[in-house]
């Protein structure tokens, strides 16, 4: 039996994202418990030109989205950058995991040679199939963000480990 491309998507996103969600919420704990502004934990950064936290949770939960959506033949959902708390991150990832779970595994049929078109009509513009862009784009750009917010939480103090950033699988 091979594995569909729903099961190599949609399962992996929620299985980090519920984990996510999880850290922060350790993260507004801890926040909390030692008297730290939680600003300090939202706009931290590992190095100067890299996104802050928040910016770093918007951006994986934007692949979450984006990349079953695309695979799926549906329209994007758009969300607003506006988020500026714990709590605002969090209610970003349960809106990202209900659209993903929202999508029937069926419409993911076919979809690893469905077309897909990154920065279409730019100088940037890039075509891949489907099962490329899932498994040497999406993915690790996912892992990416979502290893940093890890790193910065644990850099920052959070009693987080491997099983935290793994979560239940």
């Amino acid at each position: 039996m091979s594995l569909s491309m729903y099961e190599a998507s949609v399962p992996v996103f929620k299985q980090l994202l519920v984990a996510l969600d999880a850290n922060l919420a350790k993260a507004e704990e801890h926040a909390a418990a030692r008297k730290i502004e939680p600003d300090a934990l939202l706009h931290a950064r590992l190095f100067p030109d890299m996104f802050a936290l928040i910016r770093q949770v918007q951006v994986a939960c934007d692949f979450a989205k984006s990349v079953p959506a695309r695979l799926a033949g549906v329209d994007v959902p758009t969300f607003d950058d506006n988020e500026a708390s714990f709590g605002d991150l969090r209610a970003r990832i349960a809106k990202t995991l209900a659209f993903a779970e929202s999508l029937d595994a069926a419409r993911f049929d076919g979809s690893e040679q469905r077309e897909i078109v990154l920065r279409p009509g730019t100088p940037k513009e890039k075509r891949l199939d489907g099962k490329a862009y899932l498994l040497a784009y999406a993915l690790p750009q996912f892992f990416f963000h979502v290893t940093t917010v890890y790193a910065l939480l644990r850099h920052n103090g959070v009693e987080i480990g491997k099983k935290d950033f793994m979560g239940a699988y």
